[in-house]
């Protein structure tokens, strides 16, 4: 690709970084605008969780086709193509009627977005000089951690106060202005492309394991998970499929995925980490302000507050970060930041219901110190030694597993902490004995404050509800701060970045 002048480089990382960051907000922004949806259009809550599940079922299987169709039609087409199709059904699914239809927008969304972030990754390295790769993946990294976290907050904002429809619309002069750029500046500059043959074999496997896999997880929590015979009939289809597509892809002349990347140490590992790292920080990212807003009183936007230092600290220390990276083991980069994490998950177990604002939002400084530089070295450890012409293909299979990963850690989250409540709270049911004393003189308190017979009963169960999900949510913090001070270790499998 021919060098950029320093002005078109610096606008044209800002498009690519404004289209990654819209397409990983999506991922998350329409989450708390469910209930506003459905009212609007006049569904049940449940059945408005296919806006969710559609998005993430189309995005899911699009995102692994990304090395071939780079290969085949270059990086620069594929990402205009994607980032127009996602801008189209963004306008689309803000001018949707009923449900139905705008369920058919969301995948057309999906489906068409799936390119687009490691195409804006592989963009973004492509434009930098070689011994600026870091400055590069830094950029990207911020997009994709402050995305998750800016959702819901942008979300429950619009929808309290504009149209619910906002939420979609919001999208469209970005992706104009994106597309703007990056045919100003790097059309007719594109990758070399290759007529490959297409693995239609292959590409149907990948719909149906993608598309049940990401059913199970998405509508499992709601169906009980395999105590429903859909669950375990869609769970069956997805690991039988997905066997018989790897085999396929393993031995066939040309794979629509290309896994013989695993055969590299660094991005085998490099990818491992990186996935479980993101899927535990993805979980956390959902934790807090699922536990904020459901027990401790907080609205949509105070949640996003006490996590915004979190993005704030990364957005500082990336600067510093990437000049770092040119110097210092990407290993020890990775190290550190893992550990940083670990403690942020460390002071979180520690919370009691009486946490205030200002105690929650300096762990989330300190999460933020990890939060940007685990992506990034983590990233480069995992691209060292790729050959340019299967950046893409590594990219694409790596952001594909990352999506996996963040999906299944999100319903294993959101089920163990339902899990972990019960649990607490038949061990908090049965020491709350009428004989025992701390019963005794709640009960006496709520008689002094006008409480009795049934309305006491009530409050009494708030209580123990309240107690049970602090100790579900200590429970799964201190499991977030063992594994991520795992794979700490981890990454010293790996060899040196050059």
């Amino acid at each position: 690709m021919t060098p950029l002048s320093r002005g078109a480089r610096i606008i044209t990382a800002f498009a690519l970084a404004a289209a990654t960051f819209m397409q990983v907000l999506d991922l998350t922004i329409a989450n708390v605008s469910l209930p506003t949806i459905a009212g609007d259009l006049g569904v049940s809550p449940d059945t408005s969780t296919w806006i969710i599940t559609s998005f993430t079922i189309a995005n899911g299987m699009s995102v692994p086709l990304t090395g071939w169709l780079m290969a085949r039609y270059g990086v620069v087409r594929v990402f205009l193509a994607s980032l127009a199709t996602f801008t189209l059904a963004s306008l689309l699914c803000g001018l949707a009627w009923n449900l139905p239809v705008l369920i058919l927008f969301r995948i057309l969304q999906g489906a068409g977005s799936g390119p687009m972030v490691p195409g804006a990754q592989a963009l973004m390295i492509s434009i930098f000089p070689a011994d600026r790769r870091s400055t590069a993946l830094g950029i990207a990294t911020i997009m994709t951690l402050v995305g998750p976290i800016a959702g819901p907050v942008l979300g429950g904002y619009i929808s309290d106060n504009w149209h619910w429809s906002w939420i979609f619309l919001i999208n469209v002069p970005v992706g104009l202005f994106v597309g703007l750029v990056i045919a100003r500046t790097l059309s007719g500059n594109d990758t070399p492309t290759r007529k490959l043959p297409i693995d239609s074999v292959g590409l149907g496997l990948l719909v149906i394991w993608v598309g049940a896999m990401q059913t199970t997880l998405d509508l499992g929590r709601n169906a009980d998970w395999f105590s429903s015979p859909m669950i375990v009939t869609l769970a069956l289809v997805a690991g039988v499929v997905f066997l018989a597509w790897l085999i396929w892809e393993l031995t066939d002349a040309h794979p629509i995925v290309d896994l013989s990347l695993f055969k590299s140490r660094n991005f085998a590992i490099g990818t491992i980490g990186l996935c479980l790292a993101f899927g535990v920080f993805f979980g956390n990212i959902l934790l807090l302000p699922l536990w904020l807003q459901t027990q401790q009183g907080y609205t949509a936007t105070w949640a996003g507050m006490v996590a915004a230092p979190s993005g704030i600290m990364s957005i500082i220390l990336m600067p510093f970060i990437t000049r770092l990276m040119r110097s210092v083991d990407a290993r020890l980069i990775a190290s550190f930041s893992l550990l940083a994490l670990a403690g942020a998950y460390v002071l979180r177990a520690s919370y009691t219901t009486d946490v205030g604002y200002y105690e929650l939002a300096i762990v989330s400084v300190v999460q933020g110190i990890g939060a940007g530089s685990f992506f990034l070295s983590l990233l480069t450890i995992l691209l060292d030694g790729v050959p340019a012409a299967q950046l893409p293909s590594a990219i694409g299979l790596s952001n594909f597993c990352r999506l996996v990963v963040s999906g299944f850690a999100a319903s294993m989250t959101t089920t163990m902490w339902d899990r972990r409540e019960a649990f607490h709270q038949s061990h908090i049911v049965e020491a709350a004995t009428p004989v025992a004393a701390p019963f005794a003189e709640m009960m006496r308190r709520m008689g002094d404050m006008g409480m009795h017979g049934r309305a006491a009963e009530m409050a009494m169960q708030n209580q123990v509800m309240k107690q049970a999900y602090l100790l579900s949510t200590v429970d799964l913090y201190w499991a977030f701060a063992l594994m991520t001070a795992a794979l700490a270790g981890l990454v010293w499998f790996t060899r040196r970045s050059a």
